[in-house]
């Protein structure tokens, strides 16, 4: 198994050009918790909205997550799109991103984040799926890092042949082409656990270790990890109980130190669904008390948190209004015993 050490995670991304200081940031205190934001009119427009919701920090795509990032280099032909080299991408609009930069410093957003395109399969049996993956990530690391993001969260995959063990194979084979491409300017990675749809990897802690483990460096993977997601591969986090024991199997597996971000989502499906639906915080069957526990545990305080829940408007306020609101009120609010 590969040797973890706990090391301190603040992140290299906006502090060469930031009016405040990391450590004055993080002493504005946690906890810090954002939603994600859409970059509709320009990746730009994303920290000026964190800022108007009263948010600390946010997550965000670096282009639309529905359309490959990559497209095959001139006069390629198909029967080479295995290889990752062959596929192209395009950076951030320079000013954009500089613009995007500058707000985050100003307005002392802490450690936002991107999420990966949903067309990313590292655990592809197929090979052009596969190396086009690995080009994509490449270039999301590389678009978030021209951003001063720190991470770039991404599902493991799935297993398009039905073979688990080998797809967790090509998920870690996969981020290791992705570290050797990868420059020191470039955004981390976090894998993201799943709620175990269909062949999907992730839905338990032990996948995530096991690809941790197969990794030729795995200090630049972290770890976020979704509420919902866990609630519906089967983790129960309503009871004081229930949330001791999944602290206890994520430090046996992947170890609490790799943790460096949290979705906190509630779940519209039950227990062990495996079904992937986002509720409002405290409006599903996951439940308020899920939220209390982790917003009172010293350790996860201090990690980022970042709604992914629905979209909209509840009365006066935007959903991402109340639902952040919702939380605040939890990190005050003593848990429920």
């Amino acid at each position: 198994m590969a040797k973890r050490q706990s090391r301190e995670r603040l992140g290299r991304s906006i502090l060469g050009s930031s009016r405040r200081t990391e450590a004055q940031i993080v002493s504005a205190g946690p906890p810090w918790i954002g939603a994600h934001l859409s970059i509709a009119g320009g990746v730009d427009r994303a920290p000026q909205e964190a800022v108007r919701l009263g948010m600390n920090t946010f997550q965000v795509f670096t282009a639309s997550p529905q359309i490959w990032p990559v497209r095959p280099g001139p006069g390629r032909a198909r029967r080479s799109w295995g290889d990752p080299d062959v596929w192209q991408g395009s950076c951030v609009d320079a000013d954009q991103a500089a613009r995007f930069r500058q707000l985050v410093a100003q307005h002392g957003l802490y450690r936002p984040i991107a999420h990966s395109c949903y067309l990313v399969n590292l655990a592809a049996s197929d090979r052009q799926l596969w190396g086009r993956s690995v080009a994509a990530l490449v270039w999301e690391l590389r678009r978030a890092g021209q951003l001063g993001l720190t991470h770039v969260v991404v599902h493991p995959g799935a297993a398009t042949d039905g073979d688990e063990q080998q797809a967790l194979v090509r998920v870690a084979e996969a981020l290791n082409e992705v570290f050797r491409r990868r420059s020191n300017e470039d955004a981390r990675l976090m894998l993201e656990n799943t709620a175990g749809q269909g062949n999907c990897l992730g839905w338990r802690f032990d996948h995530l270790a096991r690809i941790l483990e197969r990794l030729d460096d795995p200090d630049w993977v972290d770890v976020c990890i979704d509420t919902c997601h866990a609630f519906a591969a089967g983790y129960d986090l309503r009871t004081p109980e229930g949330w001791q024991q999944v602290k206890r199997e994520l430090a046996a597996t992947i170890g609490l130190e790799k943790i460096q971000a949290w979705h906190t989502n509630d779940s519209k499906r039950e227990l062990g669904s495996r079904v992937d639906r986002h509720e409002h915080i405290g409006k599903g069957h996951l439940g308020i008390n899920a939220f209390r526990w982790l917003l009172a545990d010293p350790r996860f305080r201090q990690i980022p948190m970042y709604l992914e829940t629905p979209k909209g408007r509840h009365g006066r306020r935007s959903w991402d209004e109340w639902n952040l609101r919702t939380l605040r009120k939890c990190a005050a609010d003593p848990p429920e015993t």
